[in-house]
């Protein structure tokens, strides 16, 4: 299948939301023109894509101007955060749409760097799926070959910025949902550490908050200039500031890699390519060590239940939080199944949360032997559409899940930022993200080594 994007010759070209951004304040290009170009954009692959959740192209043409750094840039919103106006359908359609009274915390801090969303992306239901196929709302497919999977929750998101749609959207992280689709779609993927950007107060109550906002990118400097600017209007005390990262740090790391994820070893080809990025990191001056995976074999399991705690929140509060036209007969089998799953063991989570919470003291000691962690994103390579179809029988969905998604839920556990870079190709072209994760609040090194490895090793572009 051929590739599905969107560059041309228009006000957006191939700029990068840092060029774009540079573009509009010389005025070589209006914001008006970039707008229109980015809606184009939009409606051209959309029909093939399916990553829109909800169109707000006229608010975008005639909302006032505001300063920020990506004053004029385009965006969209994933539709699981509040923006004024605008329903919030979790990635569902089982209640009917309400406008948000306003933004929430996320994207109050968000738009005011300037970004202009042009309305909502898609995801899978309540964001519980790595793959968006909704057997009503349709899949999101991925740019690079429609037939796969855009990764989740983000997916819409990913294929738009992937397909040259926009060059930044918004993105959030419960268990991978920000690196996921980085990795399907040949971005960059940052989840921050815990508390490094806000959250909308539905994420804020978790027991344990496994959630972070971030965005979506084709360049490093974009990733970096992002966090920048939102530190400027968000800036949590207890951690140490990103601050203005513009290319590769000095200091050699130590690094360690493991292909073994709780689960299971990576795929033949995940492997194959994660040992390369090795070598390339050695190459590069950095040591490296290969290491066995020292989180204990209950994580997953843990995992899988807390996260199922989130489905029986929402589905036994469905009405009170979305209002009397909740449906529960709407959602998906991956839903329903969890929710049912907490049902039964609603008495061991207590345990299970205490137990997740002390995996960051394993972390925390293997951040006194390494400067960062080297893993494959996921532990094989992207899935056709229909592995992972949210109609099939709970069971096959969850193990195959659990298969798929066996890296990244470790840091939304510890709160430990890690980044998922487009470091590899597989041998029919898919793309193939390399994880990096360093220890709470450093960013910063995870930032300046993507930068180095961006230069050392250019990512593949779906234009070329």
């Amino acid at each position: 299948m051929a590739r599905i994007h969107a560059f041309g010759d228009d006000a957006l070209g191939d700029l990068d939301a840092v060029g774009l951004a540079a573009a509009l304040r010389a005025g070589t290009v209006s914001r008006a023109e970039v707008i229109e170009a980015a809606i184009a954009r939009a409606e051209a692959v959309n029909p093939d894509l399916n990553g829109l959740a909800v169109r707000a192209y006229d608010r975008a043409r005639a909302a006032t101007p505001r300063g920020g750094f990506f004053a004029g840039v385009p965006t969209f919103v994933k539709d699981n955060a509040d923006v004024a106006g605008l329903p919030t359908m979790d990635g569902t359609d089982a209640w009917v749409p309400r406008p948000a009274p306003a933004d929430g915390d996320f994207a109050r801090s968000y738009l005011a760097t300037g970004l202009v969303a042009l309305g909502k992306t898609q995801l899978s239901e309540f964001g519980f799926s790595a793959s968006a196929e909704h057997p009503r709302l349709g899949a999101v497919r991925n740019p690079w070959n429609p037939e796969y999977t855009a990764g989740a929750s983000s997916s819409g998101s990913g294929a738009f910025v992937a397909a040259g749609v926009v060059p930044i959207a918004h993105a959030n992280d419960g268990g991978g949902s920000i690196r996921i689709p980085a990795a399907c779609t040949g971005l960059i993927g940052l989840k921050p550490t815990r508390g490094r950007l806000p959250l909308d107060r539905q994420m804020r109550q978790m027991p344990l908050r496994i959630v972070a906002n971030g965005v979506l990118t084709r360049s490093v400097r974009d990733t970096a200039a992002f966090y920048r600017e939102m530190e400027m209007l968000y800036r949590n005390p207890k951690l140490p500031p990103i601050g203005d990262v513009t290319g590769p740090g000095t200091r050699r790391l130590r690094i360690a890699v493991t292909t073994e994820s709780i689960a299971r070893e990576a795929s033949p080809q995940v492997r194959e390519a994660t040992m390369k990025t090795a070598a390339l990191l050695e190459g590069l001056g950095h040591r490296v060590t290969e290491i066995a995976n020292p989180i204990p074999a209950s994580f997953m399991n843990d995992f899988l239940q807390y996260w199922s705690l989130l489905a029986f929140a929402l589905v036994r509060g469905g009405r009170r939080t979305f209002g009397p036209t909740f449906d529960r007969g709407r959602l998906d089998n991956l839903t329903r199944g969890l929710e049912q799953l907490a049902g039964r063991n609603l008495h061991r989570m207590p345990l299970v949360i205490a137990r997740l919470s002390r995996i960051r003291r394993i972390t925390a000691r293997l951040g006194q032997r390494y400067d960062v962690l080297l893993m494959p994103t996921l532990a094989d390579l992207t899935p056709r559409i229909g592995h992972l179809d949210p109609t099939a029988d709970y069971q096959q969905i969850i193990d195959r899940l659990i298969d798929w998604v066996a890296f990244t839920p470790l840091q939304n556990v510890t709160g430990d930022p890690a980044i998922s870079l487009p470091l590899n190709r597989s041998a029919d072209g898919m793309p193939i993200g390399a994880m990096f994760a360093a220890t709470a609040g450093n960013e910063r090194t995870l930032l300046e080594l993507a930068f180095e490895l961006e230069q050392a090793s250019p990512f593949a572009r779906i234009q070329d």
